[in-house]
């Protein structure tokens, strides 16, 4: 006899919370389009491609898709989210960088998001419309305008959402 297929094992992504010295209390929020968090509010981000660093990762999704350059990237959290019903399953590491002076963003993914906007951290819109990873990131209690990482404390790895 063969053996049981095994589950699919989650997927590793890096989100980036952009700041910008423009913008105060702001970070750069999109909408996705697509199969998966269709309508709901993301970081820019994805997958961590095989031999980067997690600064390369966040540096070159967010000039892919939001045609940013950062500096001063660093962490700010990792999340577990897990999704049944989708079947969905990541472990996503967020970092935190600041745009370059003077730098707006411009959308060079439309096929995977409407449109990219500084929006107040105390501001968000709910819980319910925005993408998993950063629905996690707003439980853990992150402040991206703090350097404390308070929200990690107690914090056992796993968000399981409906």
């Amino acid at each position: 006899m063969g053996e049981a297929p095994q589950p699919p094992r989650p997927g590793i992504g890096v989100g980036v919370v952009v700041t910008s010295p423009a913008h105060p209390n702001c970070v750069l929020l999109g909408k996705r389009k697509g199969p998966v968090g269709a309508g709901t509010y993301q970081l820019p981000g994805g997958h961590l491609e095989f031999g980067e660093s997690l600064a390369e990762c966040a540096a070159r999704e967010t000039l892919e898709e939001a045609g940013l350059r950062l500096r001063d990237l660093r962490f700010a959290s990792a999340v577990n989210a897990f999704c049944a019903a989708a079947r969905y399953h990541y472990v996503t590491v967020l970092m935190k960088g600041q745009a370059e002076p003077g730098a707006e963003p411009s959308n060079r993914e439309p096929d995977k998001n409407e449109g990219w906007e500084w929006v107040k951290w105390d501001e968000f819109p709910p819980a319910d419309q925005l993408f998993w990873a950063l629905r996690c990131l707003r439980e853990q209690g992150y402040n991206p305008f703090t350097e404390e990482l308070d929200h990690l404390k107690g914090y056992t790895g796993s968000h399981q959402l409906a």
